[in-house]
């Protein structure tokens, strides 16, 4: 078989010393880092949409990607290639896990009979370079929202048939995902929300995704996939405002519908950003309500408003996304999916590699600050010592339930007032992160 990318070698580690743009400097995936691999810490993986199948178009101009293995033509035998292409790459930069969209990996049919063969010709390509490989599908998912038939939404849709195509379409691709292996599946409501109230039954809507996200949890039992599901949270693009809008939102709609226990969030920290949040804040939030599950790790432009799905390098950021990932425990069926695109302008195939191993090393220098940080210990006794008027007998009670009002009057009637106990001193806790980046 030819190779896709002749002219890059399996990527190597060659420590913060090297001046090779194709080594890793600091993501060698066999260090430990706590006793643990670091590649077991990180869990990367690899996002087919934007790596293999975006032509890098804008509202402005035709894709620019010079993609050899591709020749854009809507085939099994172009997906079949494409597909090849993928796991050459995936080899070749040493990450364990790919994540893909239905249609991302083949094409569209006249009708979904003959779509749904697509996709099962080209699994067959995909369970064959895994088994080549060893690479594995971290999760799956479908694509409700490309489709004009989607113009509505999908399982928010007024239309009921759009409804109904949607069901078949995620059965279809939850056989699929259980088919390779995969360690999870993601709902992302690309157009599950509204533009304008005038013309949306809300609450009509909600109970509908409700409904269609609790017959997923039946077919889940039903073909016996024990993979975890995920949704993925987005405050608004395509949408003025999806109804998964952030982690509060998805957690307030899952207590609602009940599927607190079959659901665990993928958060994105472009999508945080858009949410007027920090993804740090987005993790913690998941995390104290025990639904943080998977990641797509990607930043956006602080001067731009919207969706730009950039490579993370800022270690700042993924500090402090490993901390919160280190005190959860860790990855289990979830990990770090470069949801990014490289820019319009980066058009050559060695392009997608750079971006890769700019993020890993990113996340790596992330991963042992952050053991450091939890290591060190300061920043946890800062805050365990903040809290510590709550270890008192009453404290406890109120944390307990078992307190009053009348108790807490009692309580403060002989201080007359409040005593301020300890600065936050958050200057001095931002100069002791900085201490460890």
């Amino acid at each position: 078989m030819p190779e896709f990318f002749p002219d890059v070698p399996k990527i190597p580690f060659e420590g913060p010393d090297s001046k090779n743009p194709l080594a890793f400097k600091h993501y060698d995936p066999d260090e430990l880092v706590g006793g643990k691999p670091m590649k077991d810490h990180l869990r990367f993986s690899v996002a087919y949409w934007h790596t293999f199948t975006n032509p890098l178009a804008d509202p402005f101009g035709p894709g620019t990607a010079l993609r050899p293995w591709d020749d854009g033509t809507p085939t099994v035998e172009n997906a079949s290639r494409r597909a090849r292409a993928a796991f050459e790459f995936l080899e070749k930069l040493g990450a364990p896990f790919y994540c893909f969209h239905d249609r991302d990996v083949s094409p569209e049919g006249k009708t979904l009979k003959e779509t749904n063969a697509n996709l099962d010709a080209v699994a067959g390509v995909l369970k064959e370079e895994q088994q080549r490989t060893g690479v594995t599908l971290l999760w799956g998912t479908a694509n409700l929202f490309s489709n004009p038939r989607y113009m509505h939404g999908a399982s928010t849709s007024p239309n009921f048939d759009a409804f109904a195509f949607a069901g078949a379409q995620v059965k279809k691709m939850m056989e699929v995902t259980k088919e390779l292996g995969g360690g999870g599946y993601t709902f992302w409501g690309g157009r599950e929300g509204y533009s304008t109230l005038l013309n949306t039954d809300l609450k009509r809507e909600l109970d509908h995704l409700g409904r269609f996200l609790n017959m997923a949890v039946d077919y889940k039992k039903a073909i016996g996939f024990d993979g975890q599901f995920y949704i993925e949270p987005k405050p608004m693009e395509p949408t003025k405002h999806q109804y998964d809008s952030d982690t509060e939102s998805c957690l307030n709609f899952l207590r609602t519908y009940d599927l607190l226990g079959h659901f665990k969030l993928n958060l994105e920290t472009n999508h945080a950003t858009l949410a007027g949040h920090e993804m740090q804040h987005e993790l913690r939030m998941a995390a104290a309500s025990g639904v943080l599950g998977s990641m797509d790790a990607n930043t956006g432009d602080p001067m731009l408003g919207w969706d730009t799905d950039q490579f993370p390098t800022n270690i700042y950021l993924t500090a402090t996304c490993m901390l919160e990932v280190l005190e959860m425990g860790g990855w289990t069926t979830g990990g770090i999916n470069f949801d990014a695109k490289v820019r319009r302008e980066s058009f050559e195939p060695v392009d997608l590699f750079h971006a890769h191993i700019g993020g890993m090393d990113a996340f790596a220098r992330g991963l042992k600050i952050a053991h450091k940080i939890r290591e060190d210990g300061r920043l946890s006794k800062f805050v365990t010592d903040r809290y510590a008027s709550w270890d008192s007998e009453l404290g406890r009670k109120v944390e307990s339930a078992r307190a009053t009002f009348a108790d807490l009057e009692s309580y403060i009637l002989p201080k007359g007032d409040v005593t301020p106990n300890v600065s936050g001193r958050q200057e001095m806790l931002e100069n002791l992160i900085n201490e460890f980046i």
